[in-house]
C-alpha cells in the first residue's frame, strides 16, 4: 500500500513495515480464536485451554480503590518525590529489571499479543445490548452539555503580545476546584476564556495571531473556512467510510483504488489514558499496560462514543479512544492518493508553508484523536510547535509552561515506556483533604505528587469545533474530551525560544536530565 501510494522512495519503510507485520502474524492463524475475550463487565471467557497463557501480565488489585471508582498509578511507575532522599527509587529499580527482561520477552512471538484484546468483529457486546434497550427518550440524545454551543466570555483581542502576564496562569488546584476534571457537566456558565481568541478570516487579527505564534505563547483562532467545512463533512457515516472496515482493508490500506486512513482503537479500564512505548514495557516488572489495543473499527468506536454521551458514561467505566495519523510523506504524493484527513485539511497537509504548518519539512504529518466523553490524556509535552484543530465536539486543554516541569511528576528516563509523560490523574484531586476510604487508600507517593502538582501554574481552555489551538514547543498539556469529539494536529519543528516568565526548551531539558 505504501509503495503504490508513495513510490520507490518508501522502499525501506515498506520492508520494515512488512517485516513487523509478518512477525506479528506469523503462526497466529485466526488470532480471534487464540485470544481471550474480555466482556465489557470485565469477565474473562476462555476461547480454548491455552487462552489465559497468552497474557503475561497480571493486574494488581492494590491499584484499585475500595469503591472501585479510582485506579491508582502503580507506585513503581512514579518518580521519587522531591525532598525524600531516603526513599527508594522504585521507578529506577523497576526500569533496570525491565531492561534485563525485555530481550528475552521480545523473542517470544506472542509478546506483542499481550498489548491487544480482540473481541471479534461479529461479537455483540453488553454495552450494545444496553444501548439498544435504552428508553426512547435517552437514545441519541447527545451530551448533557453541548460545549460547541455553551456560553463563553472572551478577552478583547490584542494587536501584539504584552510584555508580560500573558497567558494569565494560576495554580492548577484552583483551576480544578473551580471545575473538577470528572464533573464534566458542572462547567461554569459562562466559561471564562483567558487565551486570546482571534478571527482567522480577519486579516488584522490573523496578523496579530502570527505575532503571538512567533512569540511562542498559546492562543486560539476561529472562523477557519476549511475547518468549518470539515466540521459539516465529518459525520460518523463519512468518517467510517474513510477508514478500514475489514482486516483485508486494514492490511492493504485501500478499498479498490481509494486510499484509506490508518487508525486503531485503544481501551482503558477507566477514563484515564497514560500513553507508553510498547517496545519498552516489561510485563513481569510493570504489570498490565495502561491501555490495550482493540480490534474495533471506527464504526464500532463511534457507536460506543454516542452511547457514552447518551448514558453520561462515568469516569470509572471502560473508555475507548480512536487514534489515526497521516505520515508526512503523504504530502509529497499526488493529491489523488491522499487519505481524507489530508484532503479535508489542506492547510495542514500542504507541502508549502501555511499559517498552521509554516515549517512543513520539519513536521511529522497529521495526528488525529477521536475522543469520547471523559477520555483524559496524561500530562506530556511535545518538542514540536503544535497546531490543534477541533473538527467536531469539544475538549478541555490544561496548559502548563515549561518552567512547571519539576512539579508535574514526569518520567525522565529516556528509554522508559512512560518517558516525558506523567502518570498523575488530576481527577484524584478531589480526594486530597478527604477522610473517605478511597482517600485513605491512595498511595502515599501519589498523594505527595498531587500536593506538589496542585501548586503548579497552568491555564485551561475549552477547544470546540471550528477552533484551532496553538501549543508552543515544550508546553505541557493535559486533555479531557468533554463529549464525542474529533481533533487533528500538525507540528512545525522544534523551537529554542526561551521566556524569562515561562521558561522554554532549556528548562525542560534540565528537568528531564538532558544535555
Amino acid at each position: 500500500a505504501y509503495q503504490r501510494q508513495y513510490g520507490e522512495s518508501m522502499k525501506k519503510t515498506i520492508l520494515q513495515h512488512n517485516k513487523r507485520l509478518n512477525e506479528r502474524n506469523k503462526g497466529n492463524g485466526d488470532r480471534r480464536k487464540e485470544h481471550r475475550i474480555i466482556d465489557d463487565d470485565g469477565d474473562d471467557h476462555k476461547k480454548d485451554d491455552d487462552t489465559r497463557k497468552k497474557y503475561l501480565w497480571k493486574d494488581n488489585p492494590k491499584n484499585e480503590s475500595p469503591s472501585g471508582h479510582y485506579r491508582w498509578p502503580d507506585r513503581k511507575l512514579l518518580p521519587p518525590v522531591p525532598g525524600r532522599d531516603n526513599d527508594p527509587d522504585l521507578l529506577e529499580e523497576t526500569f533496570r529489571k525491565a531492561r534485563k527482561n525485555l530481550q528475552r520477552m521480545e523473542r517470544n512471538r506472542e509478546y506483542k499479543l499481550n498489548f491487544r484484546v480482540e473481541y471479534g468483529y461479529d461479537k455483540r457486546m453488553e454495552w450494545e445490548t444496553a444501548a439498544a434497550n435504552l428508553p426512547r427518550e435517552e437514545r441519541n440524545r447527545g451530551p448533557a452539555v453541548d460545549f460547541t454551543t455553551w456560553e463563553y466570555s472572551y478577552p478583547a483581542p490584542l494587536d501584539a503580545p504584552p510584555p508580560e502576564g500573558y497567558p494569565p496562569v494560576e495554580p492548577l488546584g484552583t483551576i480544578l476546584s473551580r471545575w473538577p476534571q470528572d464533573q464534566i457537566d458542572d462547567v461554569p456558565k459562562p466559561f471564562v476564556e483567558r487565551l486570546m481568541h482571534f478571527d482567522y478570516s480577519d486579516p488584522a487579527q490573523r496578523d496579530a495571531a502570527i505575532k503571538f505564534r512567533d512569540a511562542e505563547i498559546p492562543f486560539k483562532v476561529y472562523n477557519v473556512p476549511e475547518l468549518s467545512a470539515a466540521t459539516k463533512k465529518w459525520t460518523d457515516e463519512y468518517v467510517s467510510d474513510e477508514f478500514w472496515k475489514t482486516l483485508e482493508e486494514r492490511n492493504e490500506g485501500f478499498r479498490g483504488k481509494k486510499p484509506l486512513a490508518n487508525g486503531h482503537c485503544q481501551e482503558s479500564d477507566n477514563n484515564y489514558f497514560a500513553f507508553f512505548n510498547q517496545r519498552n514495557w516489561d510485563f513481569l516488572t510493570m504489570g498490565k499496560p495502561p491501555t490495550l489495543d482493540t480490534d474495533w473499527s471506527f464504526e464500532k468506536w463511534a457507536k460506543h462514543a454516542r452511547y457514552a454521551d447518551d448514558v453520561r458514561l462515568p469516569p470509572h467505566a471502560k473508555h475507548y479512544y480512536w487514534q489515526a495519523g497521516v505520515p508526512r510523506e503523504e504530502r509529497q504524493a499526488p493529491e489523488r492518493k491522499w487519505a481524507f484527513i489530508s484532503r479535508d485539511l489542506p492547510s495542514f497537509s500542504s507541502p508549502d508553508p501555511t499559517f498552521f504548518a509554516w515549517k512543513p519539512a520539519e513536521g511529522k504529518g497529521i495526528q488525529c484523536r477521536f475522543g469520547e466523553r471523559g477520555v483524559t490524556a496524561a500530562t506530556h509535552y511535545d518538542a514540536g510547535r503544535n497546531m490543534v484543530a477541533m473538527i467536531t465536539g469539544a475538549k478541555r486543554y490544561i496548559l502548563a509552561p515549561p518552567r512547571e516541569c519539576p512539579k508535574l511528576g514526569l518520567v525522565t528516563q529516556r528509554n522508559h515506556p512512560e518517558f516525558r509523560h506523567s502518570m498523575l490523574n488530576f481527577g484524584h484531586f478531589d480526594l486530597l483533604g478527604s477522610d473517605s476510604p478511597d482517600a485513605k487508600a491512595m498511595p502515599a507517593e501519589e498523594k505527595a505528587w498531587l500536593e506538589i502538582a496542585k501548586d503548579s501554574l497552568a491555564i485551561d481552555t475549552v477547544l470546540k469545533a471550528g477552533e484551532v489551538l496553538y501549543i508552543p514547543s515544550h508546553w505541557f498539556h493535559y486533555i479531557t474530551s468533554l463529549q464525542k469529539s474529533a481533533q487533528c494536529n500538525t507540528r512545525s519543528g522544534r523551537s529554542k525560544h526561551h521566556s524569562d516568565e515561562f521558561g522554554g526548551r532549556v528548562d525542560v531539558e534540565e528537568c528531564m536530565g538532558e544535555e
